[in-house]
């Protein structure tokens, strides 16, 4: 209160002595102009931009970043983002240091940008909304900003735009918000305001867009949200918002897009209520809530739908038929629910769909050949359902757009299809995991390249990886676990030896039956991040050119036949976060190199033939007995000392 009064005493002040007249441009600014920003450049310890520097002299109008009016003088416009576009190319600046509160002298002021500077901190002026009524941007994002919105934020009637987005905001929002009845486009996301959204934003009868999103807000949505008649845009997701969705949400008749996810909202979906509700929606995500009940019957009225998201909810009952009304919509997300029954026919009228996911609900019976007739749909993941389909229809494999097929868990049975290698589209992502194939992985797998995914796991294919893999230079994951594989496992370190790293970053060969291969990895695919070749019968040292895998975050070796003394390149892996190497016959001392790996959070080195003294300090030291226990000839933290 002492500070906001001594603003208050100081803006009189510079009122009562006349330096708040306007004055012709001319080679002085305005005396308060002048003050508001030499003391805005004082409280800037650092522009990379170089456009502070230009602020030299009396005629602040010539500044960069600074417009006047022309009839007056006065500085209408601050205009310092961070991020400056340029003929050559767009560039990123940064400015580090405070935002002074004399910027509220420059009382003629309509716009202020000082957006994704980064390091500016401060607070919002208390008295902005006293000293600046002709402000209609106000741009503040992606700073350092900390403390509350000032109340007399609700003073400036001319504001237009509001972005406070990604600072470290907090306190209640307040209600004077409620008064900005110019507003168009309010965005507070990604800071840490708490308590209820005010009853009075719903005042904002121009507001087009309105964004609160992963904040800490609680409470039920405004009730009277839906009188807000020219809404395009809600997002209020990842807050902990809690209740139904009101009713009277139904009355939005322009709104284009509600994001209403990861709020924790409960109850069944009200809306909407009858045909001609929401004729604008174009984009509804009510995803990761706890949303319960039927998907309404009434969807089918949203007519302009594009996306709808209802993922990871507890919505149960058939998918219903009505969607098939939704001619514009691309993307349909039913994931992760418990949706029964089988799926409706009219999917097939989507004729602009392009993404279907109904993953992991309790969808049963055969997949409707209708759904041929999506001939734009790229993305289909049918995958954890009860669907039993023994095999793949033909025609899923002859549709021209489609690039990711996710059929995990939907007891396929037999070989892989052999129709995969003629398919019209480019195949980006395969995932038939969790099923009953059977056979070879054939040889024809190689013609896939543009194959960026591939997951064959826990199935009971048997013989070795054919050489053809090496043809997947686009590969980036490639999971084989839990299967009946043999043979060596170099064909993989060789995917991609003709790029410097290789794309290759996800690994998973576990729970086979391999037995050679992992001593010849070379310098071959240092991107990997991640590498299971546990429970094998894999034997030999580890070579020594593991430690150029700086990118390497899990390295699993357990259960193997792996021996010889440990490398101390390994401590060269910086990147490493997990490391189990337990059930081996490894030999020798632990190396000291393995000192240096800060990032290390799990650690298993037990049931082998270690000995010696563990190598005092971090990270070692901190890993429980467990970690070390079943060597025999080990000692020192956390086991016993060692004996002298």
């Amino acid at each position: 209160m002492g500070y906001q009064l001594l603003w208050v005493v100081v803006m009189f002040t510079f009122m009562t002595l006349g330096g708040g007249k306007g004055s012709t441009a001319g080679e002085v600014g305005n005396p308060n102009d002048l003050m508001g920003l030499r003391s805005f450049k004082a409280g800037i310890r650092s522009d990379t931009s170089g456009r502070l520097k230009t602020w030299v002299g009396s005629n602040c109008c010539k500044w960069a970043g600074i417009s006047c009016d022309n009839t007056t003088g006065r500085v209408t416009e601050l205009r310092l983002p961070g991020f400056i576009s340029t003929e050559e190319a767009p560039i990123q600046t940064s400015m580090e240091g405070w935002l002074s509160p004399s910027i509220t002298l420059l009382t003629s002021l309509e716009v202020i940008d000082l957006s994704e500077q980064g390091d500016i901190s401060g607070e919002i002026p208390p008295l902005i909304g006293f000293c600046l009524p002709k402000l209609k941007k106000l741009y503040l994002l992606r700073n350092n900003l900390s403390g509350q919105v000032p109340e007399s934020i609700g003073k400036l009637s001319n504001l237009e735009e509001l972005f406070l987005q990604e600072n470290n905001f907090s306190g209640f929002l307040p209600s004077s918000l409620g008064n900005l009845k110019s507003l168009t486009r309010l965005s507070l996301y990604s800071n840490q305001f708490s308590g209820t959204i005010p009853d009075s934003v719903t005042n904002l009868t121009k507001l087009v867009s309105l964004d609160l999103h992963s904040n800490s807000l609680t409470g039920h949505i405004p009730e009277k949200i839906g009188e807000l008649q020219v809404l395009q845009e809600l997002d209020l997701s990842n807050n902990r918002l809690s209740g139904k969705l009101p009713i009277s949400l139904t009355n939005l008749t322009a709104i284009s897009s509600i994001l209403l996810d990861g709020n924790y909202l409960e109850g069944e979906i009200p809306f909407p209520s009858a045909p001609g509700k929401m004729p604008s929606l174009g984009f509804l995500g009510l995803q990761n809530n706890r949303l319960t009940g039927r998907i309404p019957d009434a969807f089918g009225y949203l007519v302009s739908l594009q996306r709808l998201n209802l993922a990871n909810n507890g919505l149960k009952g058939a998918v219903p038929s009505s969607l098939g009304n939704l001619s514009a919509l691309r993307e349909l997300y039913l994931n992760g629910n418990q949706l029964s029954g089988k799926l409706p026919k009219s999917l097939g009228q989507l004729s602009q769909l392009m993404l279907l996911t109904i993953s992991h609900n309790l969808i049963e019976g055969s997949l409707p050949r209708e759904l041929s007739s999506l001939q734009g749909l790229q993305t289909l993941d049918m995958s954890f359902n009860r669907l039993k389909l023994t095999s793949i229809p033909d025609w899923v494999f002859k549709m021209p757009s489609l690039g990711q097929i996710f059929m995990a868990g939907c007891g396929i049975q037999g070989k892989i299809p052999e129709i995969l290698q003629a398919m019209p589209s480019l195949l980006q992502e395969l995932d038939l995991s969790v099923n009953h194939l059977t056979g070879s992985i054939p040889a024809w797998i190689g013609s896939l390249t543009e194959l960026y995914s591939l997951n064959l796991s826990r199935n009971a294919l048997v013989s070795k990886i054919p050489d053809t893999i090496t043809n997947l230079h686009a590969l980036g994951m490639l999971d084989l676990h839990s299967n009946k594989l043999t043979g060596s496992v170099n064909q993989v370190f060789k995917i991609g030896r003709s790029y410097a790293a290789g794309p290759l970053s996800y690994i998973d060969l576990s729970d086979n039956s391999f037995s050679s291969g992992f001593e010849k990895i070379g310098g071959t695919q240092l991107g990997i991040q991640l590498l299971n070749l546990s429970h094998n019968f894999l034997k030999g040292r580890i070579p020594s050119s593991i430690g150029g895998f700086r990118s390497m975050q899990s390295l699993d070796l357990s259960y193997n036949g792996f021996g010889f003394n440990l490398p101390g390149s390994l401590g060269n892996v910086s990147s490493l976060e997990t490391l189990k190497l337990q059930k081996n016959q490894f030999t020798g001392i632990i190396p000291h190199g393995l000192l240096k790996l800060k990032k290390l959070k799990e650690l298993d080195l037990s049931d082998n033939l270690l000995e010696g003294e563990i190598p005092a300090g971090k990270p070692l030291s901190d890993f429980p007995k467990n970690s070390y226990s079943g060597n025999r000839g080990l000692c020192g933290k956390p086991l016993a000392p060692c004996k002298v």
